[in-house]
């Protein structure tokens, strides 16, 4: 059956207000011309089996589980038509790790549905481009990226013999944007939003006809809990497992909470089952993914669990909504993560400083392998400014976490996110960052100069009034401070022993190794054959996913460079080391 385009519903409020709040697109029956017999037939058929009522009383009581369960189950086209047709897809992934691992459950839905995957753009049939919303630079490198595809398209369209490309815009940028990147971009074909990758089936098929196709509807409910991602690089002995979405912490700053959502935990035997599949795959190390990864927060219904126990924070820290009850807490899912395989390592981003009480510093010293390498996003040094942040706490609290988890946790390793240039942000204040900076020293940092989102409480409330060359000015002098204090730290580590997960070959030269340490700094050695044990004659060559004892003999601010020594597991050389320290403490 022939779809035709037909215009949007919007006179009725109630139809307005769906269209702007859910952005499902309707069309009226109304047509220019005299319609055919067949076609009134087709008008006929989607008015049977169009969108009813209900869709339109989706902000009424009726529960978000039912209101998907309505939406999943109608359709204008049956299922033979989500059939990929052997369609190559190509996937462009922009932003952070979460992007990552959403490409990757995108990738196992289309392959689920019969699409084939291409590396190369020319290739490609279809161009999905998960992007990111956090930063205006984020933005424009997609834009800019939809333009030259635009330019591939139109060629394309020019082969005879060759199907037209197809271009989708996903993920937090296309939730920000929605119908706006259709309006600027008429090569786009398809809209989808974080929370839609379920239907892209659909609104794909939706393209084959020529329409333009949106899903930007945002769920209480979707975790993709059973999905099981299929990882874009098959090779890699490193993966990401997401365990929550969303976010309910509300920084003034952030755009997260309006492209994500609320925060929602996936069921833990569903994470528990991904990660044994990974191990079983042979992958090394994971890293637990979420937008506040350390909130998470599993009620299931029939669950010991919901005991009304409260959540507890770290001390001086607060929040914009009421403490949350019952519930599987991150300790215990970070416990029995790290329990599946205790020789794979296991990290987690990214968190709120908030969300770190005793229950998870306990987890991260005693299981070896949870790495010593805690993300602490600051954003700012000066109170003042974290209090315009909405970020819940004074530097006086989070210097006081600081002291608290390096007393936890000896030698743990340390990174952080900053802003600079945020609403009103004066000389003093940002002085104020340079000094926590100094008072911290962070192995590793993340800056960013400050770009006003849309709909976030900043839009709203505040002023973005720090001239672009002062924040250029100001992330030139936060990342010469990280360097100098990254390349201090680093250089301590000349002399001793990391265990170094290898990852492959290094970038530069074919005839070293790349890994990362416990702390996550990459470290480089030469490619050579090394004891299998540490006081064995045998030699073995070193391949990915070994573990190395490796002897640091050189540092920068950025990598760690030695000689590997010998094969060794991670249980065995950390308790090497454990012993090593008690000795010396004798």
């Amino acid at each position: 059956m022939s779809l035709r385009m037909f215009k949007p519903l919007s006179r009725s409020p109630i139809l307005r207000s769906f269209l702007l709040n859910k952005r499902v697109f309707l069309y009226s029956t109304k047509e220019l011309g005299k319609p055919s017999p067949i076609e009134k037939e087709n008008t006929k058929f989607l008015l049977r089996n169009g969108p009813g009522l209900e869709h339109f009383l989706r902000e009424s009581a009726v529960s978000n589980k039912v209101a998907d369960e309505v939406i999943s189950s109608t359709s204008y086209l049956n299922e033979e038509c989500f059939e990929s047709g052997n369609r190559k897809v190509y996937l462009d992934v922009y932003g952070c790790q979460m992007n990552v691992n959403d490409a990757e459950v995108v990738w196992s839905i289309l392959k689920g549905n019969g699409y084939r995957r291409t590396k190369a753009l020319n290739d490609a049939d279809i161009v999905l481009v998960v992007t990111c919303a956090i930063r205006e630079g984020a933005e424009s490198k997609v834009w800019n990226k939809l333009t030259y595809l635009k330019g591939m398209k139109n060629i394309r369209g020019k082969v005879k013999g060759k199907a037209p490309m197809k271009i989708g815009v996903l993920g937090c940028m296309a939730e920000r944007l929605k119908e706006k990147l259709l309006e600027k971009e008429e090569a786009v074909d398809l809209i989808a939003g974080p929370d839609s990758y379920k239907d892209l089936p659909r609104l794909l098929a939706l393209t084959e006809n020529n329409q333009k196709a949106v899903n930007v509807q945002l769920s209480f409910e979707e975790t993709y809990a059973d999905v099981t991602p299929v990882r874009l690089n098959q090779d890699s002995v490193t993966a990401f497992v997401s365990i929550m979405r969303g976010c309910d912490n509300m920084c003034t700053y952030c755009i997260v909470p309006f492209t994500r959502g609320r925060e929602r935990s996936r069921p833990i035997q569903s994470i528990l089952n991904e990660v044994r599949h990974l191990s079983d795959e042979g992958v090394k190390e994971i890293t637990l993914l979420g937008q506040n990864v350390n909130s998470y927060r599993y009620k299931a219904e029939d669950d010991k669990h919901n005991e009304p126990e409260i959540t507890r924070m770290s001390e001086g820290f607060r929040t914009v909504y009421k403490p949350k009850k019952g519930g599987i807490r991150f300790a215990e899912l970070l416990d029995k993560v790290s329990a599946i395989n205790p020789e794979m390592r296991v990290r987690f981003t990214s968190p709120h400083p908030k969300d770190f009480p005793d229950e998870v510093l306990r987890v991260v010293r005693e299981r070896l392998n949870v790495c010593n390498n805690l993300h602490l996003p600051a954003q700012s040094g000066s109170s003042s400014v974290l209090e315009r942040m909405g970020r819940g706490y004074t530097r006086e609290a989070y210097l006081q976490l600081i002291d608290h988890v390096r007393e936890v946790i000896p030698g743990v390793s340390l990174s952080s996110d900053f802003i600079c240039g945020f609403c009103g942000e004066t000389d003093e204040e940002f002085a104020e960052t340079l000094t926590l900076m100094d008072e911290v020293e962070y192995n590793t940092l993340f800056i960013f100069p400050y770009s006003m989102r849309e709909k976030t409480r900043a839009f709203h409330r505040l002023k973005d009034d720090v001239p672009q060359e002062t924040k250029i000015k100001r992330l030139m002098l936060l990342q010469h401070k990280y360097r100098l204090i990254a390349e201090k730290l680093n250089k301590a580590k000349i002399g001793q022993m990391q265990l170094v997960l290898v990852e492959g070959e290094s970038k530069r030269s074919k005839s070293d190794l790349a890994g990362r340490n416990d702390g996550g700094i990459k470290v480089i050695f030469p490619a050579e054959e090394i004891p299998v044990t540490p006081n064995s004659r045998q030699l073995s060559a070193i391949e990915k996913g070994n573990y190395v004892a490796v002897q640091i003999h050189e540092a920068s601010c950025q990598v760690l460079k030695g000689k590997a020594l010998y094969h060794t597991s991670l249980q065995e050389f950390n308790e090497k080391m454990s012993s090593m320290r008690r000795c010396l403490n004798c």
